[in-house]
């Protein structure tokens, strides 16, 4: 008998479900990208057929990381760039839930770089969806790591010396089956993406343009944009790793000219997910690891048995 009854429930969903039923008053600036995530997420759940109680939102730390407090489901909130371990935890534990994590691009490409890195490598079969709006917003507008070079803040007061960090590359070449960009000012785009990025098995990296009015006015709204998807004027195999790193490069490049280039770049729908290649080794059963824990028929085994295996 399973105890998670919720998961697989078939029934009408609307997206006013996924506004807490006590709305919190949101205390983002007036403006921000942020407002733009939360839109399209709740608008993407119903078209995946995804109820709350089937969806764990797990953030991090900044203006994101209060994602989950104004969107109605299980959540999570982590520590400075820790959203994704807890995330891959309970996607192992609990497969039948929809696991997103969020995080900004200080959180994400800098504080949680490594986990970002390692977890795209692995292929955990979860969403990422990572605010980029290029600065540290909720600590009022230190240089992050996709700052453009030369950008003044108080951290570098004289300039960013450094060159920014390319996160669509950088996910593609750390092993992320599905790589993608979007922008907070086009709404209908960023659902279509969240849609094809939870309906993905495997690693879905989002990268998600939100401006910053308060703290980044350098970036403006990210307008006008180029959905490379429609454009005629792009066309690369999205399932071939060097012609989507080109593609990459040229969008990442393009942004700090002032040429937003946005869409679906990578998608690999052969890799098997990192749950998959464990239980094709043998070391994870095939029913949820949760639900052991409702089962008064399982026999636990000890850590000392586990340990015994490998002497």
């Amino acid at each position: 008998m399973s105890a998670f009854t919720a998961i697989g429930e078939e029934r009408e969903i609307d997206r006013d479900e996924f506004t807490p039923g006590l709305e919190p008053q949101p205390t983002w600036c007036p403006g921000c990208g942020d407002f733009g995530v939360l839109k399209s997420l709740k608008q993407a759940m119903p078209e995946v057929g995804r109820t709350p109680e089937e969806v764990l939102l797990v953030t991090g730390i900044g203006c994101s990381g209060k994602l989950s407090s104004y969107f109605e489901s299980y959540g999570f909130h982590s520590i400075h760039g820790r959203s994704l371990p807890v995330a891959r935890a309970a996607k192992l534990a609990n497969p039948g839930l929809e696991v997103v994590a969020a995080g900004g691009d200080g959180d994400g490409y800098g504080i949680g770089g490594n986990h970002f890195m390692h977890t795209a490598r692995e292929n955990h079969d979860m969403t990422y969806i990572v605010f980029n709006n290029e600065v540290f917003g909720l600590t009022k507008g230190q240089t992050s790591p996709t700052s453009p070079k030369g950008h003044k803040s108080k951290t570098q007061p004289h300039g960013s010396a450094k060159d920014p960090v390319r996160p669509l590359s950088l996910s593609l070449a750390s092993g992320a089956s599905f790589v993608a960009r979007t922008a907070a000012v086009n709404p209908n785009q960023a659902k279509e993406i969240l849609v094809q990025a939870m309906e993905h098995d495997g690693f879905a990296h989002v990268d998600f343009l939100t401006q910053c009015p308060t703290w980044n006015k350098d970036a403006k709204q990210y307008v006008p944009y180029t959905d490379v998807n429609d454009s005629e004027d792009y066309e690369w195999d999205r399932s071939d790793r060097q012609e989507a790193a080109e593609m990459m490069y040229e969008t990442e490049s393009a942004l700090y000219e002032g040429e937003v280039l946005t869409g679906v770049y990578y998608v690999d729908d052969e890799r098997p997910s990192y749950q998959q290649e464990k239980q094709a080794l043998g070391e994870m059963p095939e029913e949820p690891l949760a639900e052991r824990y409702w089962d008064d028929d399982y026999e636990w085994e000890r850590s000392a048995d586990l340990l015994h295996r490998h002497r």
